[in-house]
Parts: structure tokens; C-alpha cells; sequence
């Protein structure tokens, strides 16, 4: 894979710099027909590509362009994830798990999932995925600096061999070694893409293929926390921490190939037309844990951190899922009325061990799959007015398996400066496959269960406006599943972790308010994003912090002769105590504790961030108040933050 990366790094660099684009006065083909907007030497009566010419399609058909803008919102976004992280608290390397601090960015499907959630934060779902039609041949080279020894680098082109046809291939590499013992990130992300529709629009496709793959040391966190936060400068190189795991690691990998295309049956397009529809997804992913010592040394004692084993070392545990989709539908659009859509879907999935397990009488107690076939009906009905703009969806199972999703959503656009957004989603869930079952070399860690379907209602607002955006959403949940530490005293005093699943038969009662508006005061300006959050429940099950918020303090300008735009300042983040979940890798999973707070300290950042033309450079020392603070910062239980570090990198897009 590294191989193919470093290939990849150069020969297609190479390719774009020795592109030559004669203009053919009658070619329609966009890539001779336009000139690049970063062209210096224009061609004689030259069309010029404007930026709304490099448009970005989702899934759902949304459009944005292109956008080469130095704004505090797009720092945010260079990062690992490449999106804000803002409700997300990351562990002390980068290409490590995140434990969720802003409940409501949790998405959820009526399907039943691989599961694994911990692993899958830098995985991209079929709907993550991004579409593209250009002018030209646009390219992004994307690179951050890592934790100690490593790079975190993602490189994409896309371009139209025609106004009808694109292209885009993509991978995202990460290699950190981190502070920490036995704590290497190591990840991959293939995407390719393409998107084609007739001259007359009667076909449209959007197609795409990936390779993912997610690696990761795990040392189970810090045995001693009191060494970590006794600020013994002798701790202060990390390497002298002990860590429960030396030898473990994790591995989590995925293809899929994904297309979804239309077909309009009357030939020419008017006030009237019928579509058939069809979704096509095959997914297949694999989860490994893998520990070559079953028994740790702590303190000069030997601990089993996760129970009793089957075999005395090499553990190997292996999870497959394999996944097809099928989604057929009749649509009629009406110019006055809107879009009626109707369909039926098929889904089968197939999550496997290559084992089973007995009991002493030799009868299936744990068995080696879950086989499922679920088969949905519903509609979906899509209006855009003037200022209104709605898309309402309802679908239901037929098979025997009870599974439904309601989701309505509605936008009213104000004007261009305010616009108002409400949903709301009533989910009918079947669990995720690693609740209802899980093989492991650990004793403990065998379930074979028959959970009830989770039921989730969710009514969400968000107002945008150029004074103040604001985000409310209320949630009630029953039949939550999660993962719980059962360790009885005797494990807990051997410092063993036994994380088994659980269903909660209450009702749990969420809501969230999420403000942000930033002051402008000539070049200077604070932007400022609190959250809010609290929640009922009979018992501590759900755990988030009551209030979450960061503050930026910035200067912005431009220098020499405005070829240099620059924004220089201060982040502030913080969130208050609460009982945060920790993360087991040997399920990939955040399980519910009440033995450790975590919480309630200060993270400074500060940054400078500067463009020429369409390059971006962004140079920040993260967390420098860690140099002279206590050292009480987690992520998770036994899982430090991150230290005090120096970081840079840059975006650099090219219109070919």
C-alpha cells in the first residue's frame, strides 16, 4: 500500500504538469473549452472558468463549489477528519478513536450495522462520499505534520474528459507514531468516483469504488494515572508511562462499490416526468484484534487485562461482514407538485466467525453467524418552491424483522443571510451486529443475544443568520444499547476489564442547544461556539458533559501588496466534568463507567494561517498551556490527552 501511495504522490503530479490544453474553437470538451481561473496567460477569446463551474455533489444532489477561501471555519477543518471536530475529543495520537462529547452528532440508520463504532470515525460511508463536475481538471494536495515520526497526507484530482463525463481518484494517508508505548496510526483511504448523465439528462449516474483500511497499536491506556499527573518531570517523556498492552494491535479494512443512477422514461424532458431508480451498495469489512502476549506486565505482576483466554498467546480474533444492497424505484416529478418517489429495497447481510462455541453438553451457546434479509417499502416525496424546500421520507419492512424510518426534513431560505431548518426522525433500529454477537479468544468476550429494536425520535431546529446560528435538537431513546464494564470487585482489584453489552429498558430524555456568532471588532474577531446539553435518565447510561465550548481570539490582514492574507490568534476549548466513556479495543468499542470523571480543563491552541493565491499554510502549536498546567487532561479514562505540540501543513489546489 505505501508503494502504491508513493507511486501515486509522484506520477500523478507529473501527469498534471505536463498537461498541454489546446483551444478548439468548436470542442465542446471542458477541458479545452475553458481556461483555468489560475491561468497568467489567457488564449485569445478563451472562455475563463468561473469557481461555480467546480461544483461538489453529494448523494442527496446538493451542490456547493469549490472553495479556496483562508476562513477560521476551513482551519477548523484541517485536520485528521478534514471536517470541524468541534463535539469530538481526540486521543493523544492522531489516527486514534475519538470519544464523543456532542451526543446529536450521532447519525443513525434503520439497518443493522457492522458495528465497531470506535474504529470508523475516519471510515467513509457511502454517503460521505462527494461527486464533482468541473471546468478543468482541479486538484488538491492536502498535508498535515503528525505526532513524532509520521505524515498525514491526502491527495485528489477529478476532472471532465467531457461536459458529461467525471473522473476523481483520491487517497488519504496517515502514519504517526505517537507519545505514548505501542501506539502507531496507520491508515488508508482509496476513492474513486465517477459521474456521467446524457446530453439530454434522460440517464444520470454517480458511481463510486473504495478501499479503506485503519491501523492501529493499541496499549489499552496508562496503568498508573497518579505518575501521569504527579508532574514528575521524569514522566514528562511518555515513553516512561507503563501501559497495559505492548504487542496489541487493531485493524479494521473495507471495500465498496457503490452505484446509483436514474432513467427518465418519457424522451424529452417536461413539465411531467417518470424516472426509474435503482441504488446498488456491495460492502465487505473485516475487523481484526490481534495480541501476541495474553498476560501483562504490571508492576512487576502479571495481569490478564481482559480475563481469562482460550490459548496462552498469539490471540487472533477475526470478524467479517459482507453486505448488498439493492434499492429499485418509480419517481414522477411534477414542475408544480414536486417529486413522488416510490420503492422497494432489498438488504442482505452476512456477519461471520469461522467457529462456533459449546457448552459442556456440546449444544450452540454462541454460534459463528448472523445471517439477515430485510426487505423495505416507502416513498419519498421531495418539493422545492421558491423559498421552501422539503424532502419527506417513510419506509417500512415487510419482512418479518420490524424496521422503520421516518425522516422529514424542511428548509425555508429567508433570504440569502437567514435561512431556518427542522427535521424530524422517528427510527425503528435493529442493533448493530457485534451486539447481538461476538467471538473472542477471551472467555468473557462470547455473546450471542436477541436485543429488542433501539427506538429513536429526534426533533432538531437550526437557524442560520449573519448575527447568530443556533442548533437545538431533542431526543428520546428507549431500548438504548450500549457496552458496559461488568468487572465484579475481585477482576477490578486484578485491574481486569470485562465489557460486555447491555440494553436499557428506560426511557433516556436528550436535549442540546448549540449557539455560535463571532464578534468583529476592525481586523480583530472572537468567534465563540457553546453547547449546551442535558439529559434525563433514571440511571447514568448516557454520560455527556453539561456545557462544551470553544473561543477564538484572532487578528486578520493582508501583506505585501495583498499578496499574502494571514490570520493569527488564540483557541480556547473546553468542557466541563462528567463521567466520559472509555474505549476496549478489543471490540473497537466506548463502553459506559462511573469510576473516573474526566473534564474540566483548559486546551489553548494558537495559530497562524496564511494563503497566497490558492495555497493555504496553517502552523500551530496545539495545547501549549500544557508546558506549565497540571497534568489532568484525558480523553478517555487511563487515556491521556495530547501534550503540548508543534504542527503545520498546508492545502494546495490547482485549476488546471
Amino acid at each position: 500500500m505505501r508503494i502504491f501511495f508513493f507511486l501515486y504522490l509522484v506520477v500523478v503530479p507529473a501527469v498534471l504538469f505536463s498537461q498541454t490544453k489546446p483551444i478548439a474553437k468548436d470542442n465542446l470538451d471542458m477541458n479545452t473549452k475553458y481556461s483555468s481561473i489560475t491561468d497568467t496567460v489567457k488564449k485569445k477569446k478563451a472562455k475563463i472558468a468561473t469557481i461555480d463551474q467546480y461544483q461538489i455533489i453529494t448523494i442527496e444532489h446538493d451542490t456547493t463549489y469549490a472553495d479556496t477561501s483562508l476562513t477560521l471555519k476551513n482551519a477548523y477543518k484541517h485536520n485528521y477528519l478534514r471536517k470541524d471536530n468541534f463535539g469530538l475529543l481526540a486521543f493523544s495520537n492522531i489516527g486514534q478513536t475519538y470519544n464523543t462529547l456532542q451526543y446529536s452528532l450521532t447519525d443513525f440508520s434503520p439497518y443493522p450495522e457492522f458495528g465497531f463504532k470506535g474504529k470508523h470515525f475516519n471510515f467513509l460511508e457511502a454517503n460521505q462520499i462527494k461527486y464533482y463536475s468541473v471546468a478543468t481538471p482541479l486538484t488538491e494536495l492536502f498535508f498535515n505534520s503528525t505526532i513524532n515520526k509520521g505524515q498525514n497526507v491526502d491527495s485528489f484530482i477529478t476532472l471532465n474528459t467531457s461536459k458529461n463525463l467525471n473522473f476523481s481518484i483520491a487517497y488519504r494517508g496517515l502514519r504517526s507514531e505517537g507519545k505514548y508505548i505501542n501506539q502507531l496510526a496507520s491508515t488508508g483511504n482509496f476513492r474513486f468516483t465517477t459521474s456521467y448523465f446524457t446530453t439530454d439528462k434522460r440517464y444520470v449516474l454517480n458511481a463510486h469504488y473504495t478501499y479503506q483500511d485503519i491501523l492501529n497499536e493499541e496499549n489499552g491506556g496508562i496503568t498508573t494515572p497518579a505518575d501521569f499527573e504527579s508532574g514528575d518531570q521524569n514522566f514528562k517523556n511518555r515513553q516512561r508511562l507503563q501501559v497495559y498492552l505492548l504487542d496489541a494491535e487493531s485493524f479494521l479494512k473495507g471495500k465498496r462499490l457503490f452505484f446509483d443512477h436514474a432513467f427518465r422514461i418519457n424522451p424529452k424532458e417536461g413539465n411531467n416526468n417518470a424516472y426509474l431508480t435503482h441504488q446498488f451498495n456491495y460492502e465487505n469489512k473485516f475487523y481484526e484484534y490481534n495480541q501476541a502476549t495474553v498476560t501483562s506486565t504490571v508492576d512487576n505482576k502479571p495481569v490478564n487485562r481482559f480475563g481469562d483466554s482460550y490459548v496462552t498467546s498469539g490471540i487472533k480474533d477475526q470478524t467479517r461482514f459482507e453486505k448488498l444492497y439493492n434499492k429499485v424505484g418509480l419517481t414522477y416529478e411534477n414542475s408544480l407538485l414536486g417529486k413522488f418517489n416510490f420503492f422497494i429495497d432489498d438488504y442482505r447481510s452476512n456477519y461471520e466467525y469461522n467457529r462456533v462455541i459449546l457448552d459442556t453438553t456440546g449444544v450452540i451457546v454462541v454460534p459463528n453467524n448472523l445471517y439477515r434479509q430485510i426487505n423495505n417499502v416507502g416513498g419519498q416525496y421531495e418539493y422545492q418552491k421558491n423559498k421552501w424546500n422539503g424532502r419527506f421520507l417513510y419506509s417500512r419492512s415487510i419482512t418479518n424483522q420490524s424496521l422503520s424510518d421516518l425522516d422529514a426534513k424542511l428548509r425555508y431560505d429567508l433570504n440569502e443571510k437567514i435561512k431556518f431548518d427542522f427535521r424530524y426522525q422517528n427510527i425503528n433500529k435493529l442493533p448493530n451486529n457485534n451486539y447481538d454477537l461476538y467471538q473472542s479468544s477471551f472467555i468473557k468476550y462470547n455473546w450471542s443475544n436477541n436485543f429488542k429494536n433501539e427506538k429513536i425520535n429526534s426533533l432538531s431546529a437550526n437557524v442560520f443568520t449573519p448575527w447568530l446560528n443556533a442548533e437545538v435538537q431533542y431526543s428520546v431513546l428507549k431500548d438504548h444499547l450500549y457496552f458496559k464494564d461488568e468487572s465484579n470487585a475481585v477482576e477490578i482489584a486484578a485491574q481486569t476489564q470485562i465489557v460486555r453489552p447491555y440494553q436499557y429498558g428506560n426511557a433516556i430524555n436528550y436535549l442540546s442547544v448549540k449557539a455560535s456568532r463571532e464578534f468583529k471588532f476592525g481586523p480583530f474577531a472572537l468567534d465563540n461556539t457553546l453547547l449546551y446539553q442535558k439529559v434525563e435518565q433514571s440511571d447514568l447510561i448516557l454520560n455527556v458533559p453539561d456545557f462544551v465550548t470553544r473561543n477564538t481570539f484572532y487578528y486578520s490582514g493582508y501583506f505585501f501588496k495583498k499578496a499574502l492574507f494571514m490570520q493569527s490568534g488564540i483557541t480556547f476549548n473546553y468542557f466541563t466534568e462528567y463521567f466520559g466513556n472509555s474505549y476496549n479495543p478489543v471490540i473497537g468499542e466506548f463502553f459506559v463507567q462511573q469510576n473516573k470523571k474526566i473534564g474540566n480543563y483548559a486546551n489553548f491552541d494558537f495559530f497562524v494561517n496564511a494563503r497566497i493565491r490558492q495555497t493555504r499554510f496553517y502552523f500551530k502549536v496545539e495545547h501549549f498551556n500544557a508546558a506549565f498546567s497540571q497534568s489532568n487532561y484525558y480523553s478517555a479514562p487511563n487515556n491521556p490527552y495530547r501534550d503540548l505540540a508543534i504542527r503545520f501543513g498546508l492545502v494546495w489546489n490547482f485549476f488546471q
